[in-house]
């Protein structure tokens, strides 16, 4: 049986690693169109390589200097709409609240998402949830692809929804574990983007380091699995070996552990819900381990707290938390906000919220208002600072 696969953020760091799934299983795999922002040249290699002739760049600009004559078409509507083909999965891996569209897509022409998009599932809510539904159920089309909620999916095969206590959702603690408010005050750029584990892009690495991703993977494991969000808890485990953790109602908590390689939940998402014959990395048990595990400093990263309280609020609450972090993120590393200010831009962009503005998105365009409001008062509010 072949897969026949859009991939939509195709020359970033899930593409790249989901096209080397591709590689390690041709017979199994069929890449039918590729997507990305910019990078017109690496999308048309990855294209020559894979033999896809469907193919979009957010850019309008880059999609006119494709090399080559290559036929490729602008414009972030371009990008949304190759999820729209006939395909037996979209992997989703464009940046930010931006991919939400291509997931409503999918998800609208009865196509499974393989989500390494987490913000269009926070900021879509209940609406990315009943399209899901509608499709045949979020276990069929809303398949994980961050590594903690792959565990997630992965240790609930073990026991029945009933037999659920709670859900552990391990964080690496990023390069500012172990550091108090005090020394976090000056903290550059380059000290947030260097992660001690994995390599991502910029704007999910900042958020690995102020703990707001994870505040937005407790939100994305409530909507994916409907659990409460009380019953879904955080824990500092630095050597990211254990990427999550259930627990029974009998005490019994079932964990997964691999080394941190994004390529193992990218393949169990795209051949879900069998496992293919290719590890890409493993365990070494014959070597000395140590695996640790730590309380959140909630004092030090007030971010994941701020985006749990957004999702336990839910309506368009997780919009707004998202669209400000995002702006404050890209302040950031602009060198115009402090590290510690992304989250009293969140905090702030919640308060103003609560003044007015539609709780309960009735459509696609509610969560894209609110996302619009948040990140113009975002913008607004750092340059008065």
């Amino acid at each position: 049986m072949t897969t026949r696969l859009v991939i939509l953020g195709s020359t970033g760091s899930i593409g790249t690693q989901a096209l080397d799934v591709v590689r390690a299983h041709p017979e199994r795999f069929e890449v039918v169109a590729l997507g990305t922002g910019q990078d017109v040249d690496g999308l048309v290699a990855q294209a020559e390589e894979f033999g896809v002739d469907r193919l979009a760049v957010a850019d309008p600009d880059a999609a006119a200097s494709a090399p080559g004559g290559r036929a490729v078409a602008g414009g972030a509507a371009a990008v949304e709409e190759l999820a729209a083909i006939e395909a037996d999965v979209v992997l989703n891996g464009i940046d930010g609240a931006a991919g939400l569209v291509a997931t409503m897509t999918a998800l609208e022409a009865g196509t499974p998402v393989a989500l390494a998009n987490k913000e269009s599932l926070i900021v879509g809510g209940d609406l990315v949830v009943a399209a899901a539904d509608r499709a045949g159920g979020r276990a069929t089309h809303l398949l994980p692809v961050d590594s903690e909620h792959s565990a997630l999916a992965q240790c609930l095969r073990a026991g029945t929804p009933r037999e659920v206590a709670r859900l552990v959702v391990t964080a690496s603690g990023g390069p500012f574990r172990g550091r108090r408010r005090d020394d976090l005050r000056d903290v550059t750029a380059a000290e947030a983007l260097d992660h001690p584990t994995w390599s991502m892009g910029p704007l999910i690495t900042v958020n690995s380091s102020t703990l707001a991703n994870k505040g937005l993977e407790l939100v994305e494991a409530h909507l994916l699995f409907d659990l409460p969000m009380e019953r879904i808890e955080p824990v500092v485990h630095p050597q990211s070996i254990v990427h999550s953790m259930v627990e029974f109602v009998d005490g019994s908590t079932i964990a997964q552990l691999s080394p941190p390689d994004m390529r193992l939940p990218i393949q169990l998402a795209l051949g879900w819900p069998e496992r293919l014959d290719r590890a890409f990395v493993a365990m070494d048990w014959t070597s000395a381990t140590s695996l640790d595990f730590e309380p959140v400093d909630h004092d030090a990263f007030p971010a994941l707290g701020l985006v749990v309280e957004a999702g336990r609020l839910g309506g368009t609450h997780p919009a707004v938390a998202n669209a400000a972090n995002e702006v404050a993120v890209e302040a950031f590393l602009d060198d115009r906000l402090a590290w510690l200010d992304i989250a009293t831009a969140i905090a702030d962009a919640l308060e103003a919220h609560a003044g007015g503005h539609t709780p309960a998105p009735r459509d696609v365009d509610d969560v894209l208002d609110a996302d619009r409001w948040a990140r113009a008062h975002t913008r607004r509010a750092i340059a008065a600072r």
